[in-house]
């Protein structure tokens, strides 16, 4: 017989499952794609993400809350008793939607994810744009000369002699930069003129519009949010190609200033000012471009929607890690909102 301790150990009776509660599901290649559900294999592979489990699952929940972001109206909620009188016309009500800040480190525009960012930005589908310098100086540099591919097992010291910089298994010329330098420093003179003769008081976003403007491409991300008014926000724009332009303009030709004070009252004005729109965060990476936005939503006391895809973990206390939970410990994500963290490589999840 049984001893009656390992049996009681092993034979441990379960709850009755919740009513509703999602069972584990895979996609089955041979189901038909005829059914009513319609949709190719790839349509319905990624549909049944939502149940594989693990990240897989993450994905699918992150992809529903971008949806909610795609498909809010202001029609879906309830006319409040202190609205303003043109915010009760129905038909202004439809076409009020939810302001989204897209958010992305460098790594991403020096990879293929430039073009996706690129489709967003062209087709107006996010309102606001967070990066890092290299997310700006990456994105005009690529419209000067190519990016390759490489390995990341390649030697630092013999890419170094070669004049080849490696970012992962990325290769960028350093002929690149040399081409940026000559590109940019005529722009940096113009915009120094236009400082002194008629007090132009340039801010990052204002100096990444004039970049986009003058580098005149349509296959830049900065190109296509200047020509859309899509404002772009870099409070760390010194931190790369364009903080060493910056720095041997100083000599060549000394004076120009960039306030970052007017960009800090500019992104929060965004949030603060959303209103009745809800706002929505997807979030690309961690660092600066994660938290800028963050704590611009903090200002309306928390976004609504967040989706974050990136590969930081939170034990070290770095807010690149940091999962959406502890946004809602600040007020930056509200608290009846169901935020998204994905586990992975934007480059696979984000396309």
């Amino acid at each position: 017989e049984v001893p009656e301790l390992a049996a009681d150990a092993v034979l441990v009776k379960s709850v009755e499952m919740p009513k509703g509660a999602k069972t584990v599901l895979g996609y089955d290649f041979e189901e038909t794609t005829t059914t009513e559900e319609g949709g190719d294999h790839a349509t319905r592979v990624l549909e049944r993400m939502l149940y594989t489990g693990f990240q897989a699952t993450s994905f699918g929940q992150a992809a529903e809350e971008i949806n909610k972001m795609i498909r809010w109206r202001l029609s879906d909620e309830a006319v409040g008793k202190d609205e303003p009188e043109e915010h009760l016309d129905p038909e202004f009500r439809k076409g009020v939607k939810c302001k989204i800040f897209l958010g992305y480190t460098s790594n991403l525009i020096s990879s293929g994810v430039r073009e996706s960012i690129k489709y967003l930005v062209k087709n107006k589908m996010v309102d606001c744009v967070v990066t890092t310098a290299g997310g700006i100086e990456e994105d005009l540099i690529k419209c000067l000369g190519k990016t390759y591919l490489g390995d990341f097992a390649l030697k630092g010291t013999e890419l170094r002699s070669q004049g080849l910089n490696r970012i992962g298994n990325l290769l960028v010329p350093n002929d690149n930069y040399c081409s940026f330098e000559d590109w940019i420093m005529p722009v940096l003179d113009a915009m120094l003129e236009e400082q002194k003769k008629d007090g132009v008081l340039w801010t990052p976003s204002r100096v990444i519009a004039r970049l986009g403007k003058e580098i005149n491409n349509e296959e830049s991300v900065c190109y296509w949010a200047w020509k859309n008014s899509i404002p772009m926000y870099c409070p760390a724009l010194t931190d790369g190609s364009i903080g060493d332009m910056l720095y041997f303009h100083s000599y060549k030709n000394p004076g120009l200033v960039v306030d970052l004070v007017q960009d800090i009252r500019s992104i929060n004005t965004e949030a603060v000012k959303a209103a009745p729109r809800k706002t929505g965060m997807i979030i690309l990476g961690g660092g600066v471009c994660k938290h800028h936005i963050c704590n611009a939503n903090l200002m309306r006391n928390g976004a609504d929607y967040a989706v974050y895809v990136n590969t930081a973990q939170e034990f070290d206390g770095s807010d690149s890690g940091a999962r959406p939970d502890e946004a809602k410990s600040w007020g930056k994500i509200k608290q009846n909102a169901k935020p998204v963290k994905v586990y992975g490589d934007a480059t696979i999840i984000f396309p």
